[in-house]
């Protein structure tokens, strides 16, 4: 009888560890959040919120391919230390094609 029980605690040991891994994979898929705030997701590159004519800087920057510290900062009007302060875990030199920074 003690085999029994044995077996049935390893198939359900091993049940939950599947079902704890699928979990994991659902929360780290929809974990990524790309969006502006209304559901809808933001194209690489677009500025998140909008230059208002009073001088308001866009609350974050999709970054694209090919861009650089120095090039957001151009069209965003951020300068490159104000970019770093806010985003203190950024590498520079390693911009990440869809990494989304804050602006202010």
């Amino acid at each position: 009888m003690e085999k029994r029980s044995t077996a049935r605690a390893r198939v359900l040991a091993s049940t939950a560890l599947v079902a704890a891994f699928l979990v994991l994979i659902v929360v780290i898929v929809n974990s990524g959040d790309d969006s502006d705030g209304s559901g809808h997701r933001t194209p690489a590159g677009e500025v998140m919120t909008k230059r208002a004519g009073d001088g308001e800087v866009a609350a974050a920057y999709v970054v694209q391919n090919g861009d650089t510290l120095t090039s957001i900062a151009h069209k965003t009007g951020v300068s490159v230390a104000r970019i770093q302060q806010l985003n203190p875990g950024v590498d520079p030199q390693i911009l990440i094609s869809g990494e989304k920074l804050k602006l202010r």
